[in-house]
């Protein structure tokens, strides 16, 4: 089947849109807590950084990353024509 320059461009963004968002949400799942006992040598409002990123900064991040995919993602469609009706 063949694709149309436009639809494999689209396609194109949308990937690196996903694959962005997924490094995004590595760093912030496993990165933060992997490196939490050098991140708690920081203090902010008298919490140590790695226990804030733990338990409130991670969960922060991943509710902006989804806005801000679901942003971006529609920006990209309503670009290639294929934004969903309302």
């Amino acid at each position: 089947m063949q694709t149309s320059p436009r639809a494999e461009e689209h396609w194109r963004r949308t990937r690196n849109l996903m694959i962005t968002s997924l490094v995004i949400w590595f760093i912030f799942s496993f990165g933060i807590h992997f490196f939490v006992g050098v991140l708690n040598q920081f203090v902010i409002g008298g919490f140590p950084l790695g226990f804030y990123m733990a338990a409130q900064g991670s969960l922060i991040v991943f509710v902006a990353l989804i806005f801000w995919f679901a942003w971006k993602q529609n920006k990209i469609d309503e670009e290639y024509g294929m934004a969903e009706e309302e």
